[in-house]
């Protein structure tokens, strides 16, 4: 909202956290329960959370306590106790903990063959099942054309903070097999980029 003295763009949005729900529900129909991976401090994590909660229910879906992001014994003892009963999925939300603990969590998802939805392209492309976020590439481009404005003279507060409008879903191929996931087409078809 113009204004403040500040401008800029926002990553994400709270109602991407129910985006992913569903997605995740289509890629893995038999998900019954999910855990959400997520940082307890980061304040956009409880927005998110909500977001997945009020959809879980039409989907039929079980939200479990999350699962803190904040060092490897409390991912691994968390996946490990969410894994113990059948049909599960995983929702891995932005944080900087999960950027730092990418492959550790990735492992466990594909070692406990638990579909998993993941923020950023880079974790479907270091193995992840699948991702829905953000095009970074595309929210840099947007800045440059902001910084253009002000450095020509236009005043920061009149421009109105921007969400992102283009948004990446990837589906990791060579991952689904190694779970037993067959990825329906209309999902393929969808889909920015296929890993194969």
């Amino acid at each position: 909202r113009p204004g403040g003295n500040t401008t800029g763009f926002t990553v994400f949005e709270f109602d991407i956290g129910a985006k992913w729900l569903e997605l995740l529900k289509e890629i893995a129909p038999r998900v019954k329960r999910v855990a959400v991976l997520r940082d307890p401090t980061n304040p956009s994590g409880t927005g998110l959370m909500g977001a997945i909660q009020a959809v879980a229910p039409s989907l039929g879906v079980e939200v479990s306590s999350p699962v803190g992001l904040r060092d490897t014994g409390e991912i691994e003892r968390g996946v490990a106790a969410f894994a113990r009963l059948e049909n599960g999925g995983l929702i891995v939300t932005p944080a900087s903990f999960a950027l730092v603990h990418r492959d550790l969590i990735i492992k466990l998802a594909a070692q406990h063959r638990l579909p998993t939805i993941y923020p950023f392209r880079l974790f479907a492309n270091d193995g992840g099942l699948l991702s829905y976020g953000p095009d970074v590439v595309d929210q840099y481009w947007r800045a440059a054309g902001y910084v253009n404005r002000i450095l020509k003279g236009e005043v920061a507060a009149n421009l109105a903070v921007q969400r992102s409008t283009k948004l990446d879903l990837v589906i990791n191929l060579r991952t689904a097999k190694a779970i037993g996931i067959a990825i329906p087409q209309s999902l393929l078809l969808r889909a920015d980029e296929v890993i194969q």
